[in-house]
């Protein structure tokens, strides 16, 4: 049977049309799987960061608690040491120690000597708060602390054979380990060193102190603890009560003795060294080989020597007596002291306890034009130590 032309046409176009259909379902049916697949992945991701959300905000509620538990704990310990502060009593006990020098019977036993001090001490202390009716309620904070120069004091004990200088350390270790709160502070040489430590090294600063102590109500917190009669007696000046240990300190003052040698022989000294303030030397140039010291490899410069010689010793006054690691036997020439007068100015003296007195350097060899000042490694640190000429001494 005969098509006609308009049905073709007509065919085709269903045919058109229906191919469309059919890619157009094909196309939404796999856009349809790829979004299924893509809210799929998006669901677990989801889940994922819902899961990490959930347990940021149990762990932020468990730091929040574990924080208010450690500021519960922290207020309740503040609260203790406020209650403890109201109820206990604070008790400071400072000693010059180049003053008030312990028993040497106690000092000759060494660490149980140093025990025995602590305790006598404490229970000096301990009667007379009683005796002064102060009830403590709560603990007693008992503080100690002494201050002196080692150097010095081990000398004088040894000179008056009061103890040795294994003794004195014996005794100082049992002192401070008879409670972390007891301490002894070495506070080297120095003129007044300890009782500028103390007091600040003047009087007036002494009496600053006490009216201060006065203005604010606590003057009557003070007493004056008193081991040597021959002492200052700031209590009766200031009115001040008294603590008396009769058996514990030793009751006089023992002053290491002022050194007088004879004049200085100036032959054959550099005229530069003569304006530094050097003191006689220690070794005349009348002592010979039989004397008690030795003499001086001449091969040898004298820094080189084993021990070198005490500069301090010959050319001022030494003061740490057998504790020092420079010799002080060697029989010295004029020359050969102003050998050693114009080494020692050629080590800076930072901070001068001697004065006009001192023979270490205190102005710089090299003057202005210091090389090494240019590179920042001059020894002679201090100010105006290279402003001057350098054959002058201060």
């Amino acid at each position: 049977m005969a098509t006609s032309p308009v049905a073709e046409v007509s065919q085709q176009l269903w045919d058109e049309t229906l191919g469309r259909l059919l890619n157009l379902s094909s196309a939404t049916i796999k856009r349809n799987a790829d979004l299924e697949n893509r809210l799929a992945e998006l669901e677990v991701e989801l889940a994922v960061w819902k899961q990490a959300h959930a347990t940021a905000i149990e762990g932020a509620d468990r730091e929040a608690k574990a924080l208010k538990g450690r500021l519960a704990s922290l207020n309740s310990q503040v609260a203790s040491m406020e209650t403890f502060m109201s109820q206990s009593l604070l008790v400071l006990c400072v000693i010059d120690g180049d003053a008030c020098i312990f028993n040497d019977l106690l000092l000759r036993q060494g660490h149980e000597g140093g025990r025995q001090a602590a305790q006598q001490l404490t229970r000096a202390v301990a009667d007379y708060l009683t005796n002064e009716d102060v009830h403590v309620l709560g603990r007693l904070s008992f503080w100690v602390t002494i201050y002196f120069n080692k150097a010095i004091l081990a000398s004088v004990l040894e000179r008056h054979k009061l103890c040795s200088p294994e003794q004195l350390d014996a005794f100082i270790m049992g002192f401070s380990q008879s409670s972390p709160r007891f301490v002894l502070v070495d506070v080297g040489y120095g003129k007044d060193a300890t009782f500028t430590k103390i007091t600040g090294g003047q009087e007036n600063t002494y009496a600053s102190t006490i009216a201060a102590l006065q203005n604010d109500g606590l003057l009557g917190k003070v007493a004056f603890l008193e081991a040597c009669r021959a002492s200052p007696n700031y209590a009766q000046k200031h009115r001040l009560p008294v603590l008396t240990v009769d058996t514990l300190f030793i009751n006089q003052r023992l002053s290491p003795p002022l050194r007088t040698p004879p004049p200085l022989n100036m032959n054959g000294l550099s005229p530069t060294l003569t304006s530094g303030g050097l003191p006689t030397p220690h070794s005349p140039p009348s002592m010979s080989a039989s004397s008690t010291g030795r003499l001086v490899d001449p091969t040898l410069p004298l820094h080189k020597h084993s021990p070198p010689p005490c500069n301090e010793f010959y050319l001022m006054s030494c003061t740490k007596g057998g504790a020092c690691k420079y010799s002080h036997d060697y029989i010295l020439t004029p020359d050969q002291l102003a050998t050693l007068a114009a080494n020692a100015k050629k080590a800076p003296c930072l901070q001068c306890p001697y004065g006009e007195r001192c023979c270490w350097g205190h102005v710089c060899p090299n003057g202005p034009k210091c090389f090494h000042l240019s590179k920042g490694k001059c020894w002679f640190k201090g100010e105006s130590m290279h402003n001057v000429s350098p054959h002058l001494s201060p």
